[in-house]
């Protein structure tokens, strides 16, 4: 079984209540009678074993990989005049949710533009969260088809993640793949994801991160996307699969016995 997050166990009020109550009946159930739990970081393993009560030796944590498409994004240009992005800005990926917190970077979107930078927030809404609660001073550029992410992402001053919570936090690293300097909020599994190779910033202080994010789009930008290649290099999906490969063969080898 594979467990990305516990966030509907955490926050309840993140979901609506329909699909919290299925994840807090069903999961924790399928949980303990898995052979195997899988979580996406040692942050989410640790708060699926003190949940649910698990087996610690039941538990893996195994990292997602970055598809080798965000290393070669192309150049960006013919996609930010398609999406009208004329000026240097700063990207955030992300549904519409409280849990992603994209109501800081709306709070944030004027004072960046007096520093010449723009505000702009690729995703959709799903039907079983809540609305944010964010102003629309951001630029939403709604759903993004997979193939525009790389030069998205490479196209930008900077890749802003504020989430309150996350199991991992993958477009952190597709955006330093893709060469973007990455800010994220110190939360949760982000600091593990980023692994050294972000500026950290508490989403709770707007000025703070407002500051990180002109850090990251100015005199640290290509400190930051040097680290940020490595760390992005790190994980790639045959590295996930072998590692999944390692914590699967035993089981099969014990069903295999006569």
């Amino acid at each position: 079984m594979v467990i990305h997050d516990s966030a509907p166990f955490l926050r309840p009020s993140w979901y609506r209540r329909l699909y919290g109550a299925w994840h807090r009946a069903a999961i924790p159930r399928i949980a303990r009678s898995a052979r195997l739990v899988i979580a996406p970081s040692g942050h989410t393993r640790a708060e699926l074993i003190e949940l649910f009560g698990l087996d610690a030796e039941r538990v893996a944590a195994i990292a997602p990989g970055v598809d080798r498409s965000f290393g070669a994004p192309g150049d960006p240009e013919p996609l930010r005049r398609r999406y009208g992005l004329e000026r240097p800005y700063v990207l955030a990926l992300g549904t519409e949710g409280p849990r992603k917190n994209l109501a800081l970077l709306d709070r944030l979107a004027p004072a960046l533009a007096r520093e010449g930078l723009d505000v702009a927030i690729a995703g959709s809404t799903r039907p079983y969260l809540p609305l944010g609660s964010g102003s629309g001073q951001a630029r939403r550029l709604g759903y993004v088809p997979d193939e525009d992410l790389p030069a998205l992402y490479a196209g930008a001053a900077v890749f802003a993640m504020p989430s309150l919570y996350e199991g991992f936090g993958l477009p952190c690293v597709e955006a330093m793949a893709a060469g973007a300097p990455v800010v994220a909020a110190d939360r949760a599994a982000l600091p593990e994801a980023c692994g050294g190779a972000a500026l950290l910033a508490d989403p709770d202080d707007p000025d703070g991160f407002a500051a990180a994010l002109l850090r990251a789009a100015g005199a640290e930008r290509d400190e930051l996307v040097a680290k940020g290649r490595r760390r992005a290099a790190a994980l790639s999906w045959e590295r996930t699969a072998e590692e999944l490969d390692r914590r699967l063969e035993p089981l099969l080898a014990i069903r295999r016995r006569p």
